[in-house]
Parts: structure tokens; sequence; C-alpha cells
């Protein structure tokens, strides 16, 4: 399997803070059967956002694992001023082994004026965007129209592992069901931070996801995807959305989080 969206380096976020904690959960993930993670800390107004020391830990580690999985770098991208500024002049700063894939993070409080209109510049640039984990934005939930919009523009849409198996919330693994079942799931990746409360595993939704949907949609969602874009190349995946829920269905769906 294949992890796009791990927050796997030391000291940089709200991931692992030494790298004696990041070894372990690279050996949890190896023992889980991940082959391939992107480490990809957050890039926001909170965390600096270095790409060159990030490489450089990124070795550090791969070292430390002698060759048994391997490691790249990306970002969780928060489209701010100054991520966009910079993003306008080196793309693959940010991007995902340095391809042409992006992960997206839109903040939970409110979606940022112009919004369709700056995704529309990132494609422009030759970027390739994913948007992470909807199924657990209060915001996105709520706005599937939108997010459906976005696919059809060519956005891809990644969800949380952990969420499918309600780790997450009911709300959340209800959404993210949702989006699985209608065709609106391009990647599931562990969006990992830790050992214990969320931890680099795929297998166990690997397993459910190929009960509920057949072993071609998983292996899709797990392996063959991701590793397309580990590899810069078009996604071997990619079918037409379903329908949008209509908005009575979305109140009844998210009116609780029992």
């Amino acid at each position: 399997m294949v992890d796009i969206h791990c927050h796997l380096l030391p000291g940089l976020d709200d991931g692992p803070e030494t790298m004696e904690e990041s070894v372990e959960m690279a050996e949890m993930a190896m023992a889980d059967g991940i082959t391939h993670i992107v480490a990809t800390p957050h890039a926001n107004d909170v965390y600096e956002y270095d790409d060159e020391r990030n490489r450089a830990l990124c070795r550090e580690l791969a070292g430390k694992l002698d060759g048994r999985l391997q490691l790249s770098t990306g970002c969780d991208f928060h489209l701010s001023f100054d991520n966009l500024e910079a993003a306008a002049v080196s793309p693959k700063r940010f991007t995902i082994n340095q391809t042409n894939y992006l992960l997206i993070e839109f903040a939970d409080f409110a979606l940022p004026p112009f919004l369709d209109e700056t995704l529309a510049r990132l494609q422009e640039a030759g970027l390739k965007l994913i948007i992470t984990h909807p199924e657990r934005n209060p915001l996105l939930r709520t706005k599937q129209e939108r997010l459906r919009g976005w696919i059809e523009s060519g956005c891809y849409v990644q969800v949380t592992a952990h969420a499918l198996v309600g780790r997450f919330g009911s709300a959340a693994e209800r959404s993210a069901l949702g989006l699985l079942d209608r065709n609106w799931v391009h990647f599931v990746s562990s969006d990992a931070h830790n050992i214990l409360g969320r931890p680099p595993r795929l297998r166990r939704t690997f397993e459910f996801v190929s009960a509920r949907r057949g072993p071609e949609v998983a292996q899709a969602l797990f392996h063959d995807n991701p590793l397309a874009v580990w590899n810069g190349e078009p996604l071997p995946w990619a079918p037409e959305p379903g329908p949008t829920p209509a908005p009575s269905a979305l109140r009844r769906f998210f009116s609780s989080e029992s």
C-alpha cells in the first residue's frame, strides 16, 4: 500500500516530536503492509514550512530504515496568501515527490473568498489538486455540490482511512462512506500523526473497502492511484462521480454526531 498523506517527520508540526518516534511510526507502517510513504507536514501560518529541511529529515529517516521503506516529501498545503505566492514561483517545493500533485487542506471554519478561482489558477499552473479529508471538514460535509464541482473540474479527493471505520466520529464516518459509495474518492491515506491516537495503518480499512466496494476498488484507492501520484502519472482509476445528495438528505445525514 502507498500512503500519500502522513505526518511522519519529527519536530515539524503536530506529528512526532523525535526521530525515534518517526522510526517507530515507520516500523508500524511497514508491519501493516505499507511500502511507500509521503511525509506531508503542514504548510500553514502555524508551522513554518522548509522544503530543504524536510527533505534532509526524510533522507535521515530513510537511512535509519536501511531502505526498507520508500520515502518522499510533500505537504499539507493551506491556501494562505504566502503559500499561494510561493507556489506561484516554485510549485514543486510543495508537491508530492516533487511531481505535479498537491495536497490541499481547507480550514474548518470558513472557505476563502474566490476559492474556485484560486483552485483554477493552481490548476492552470500545471498542478493536480488533491482535496484532503473533506469527510472531516464540517463545512464541506454540508457543501457537497461544491465538492462535486471541484471533482468535475479536475480535482481529486483523499479520505482518511480511520474515518471510514468510525475513528473520527459518526458524522465523518457517514460522510466518508457516502463519498466512497458515490465514487468521489480517489485515495485513502492514513493522515497519521503518532503511534497511538492516529497511527500509520491502512490494512484494516483496505479490507473494509474491499468487502464493501470490491478488491479492484480497494487496490485502486490504496495502491494504484497513490502510486501513480508518487510517479507523477495519470490516475488509472478515476470513474465518473455519482450524483450529489439532495439537500434534505444531507440535513438528515449530518444532523447529529451520534
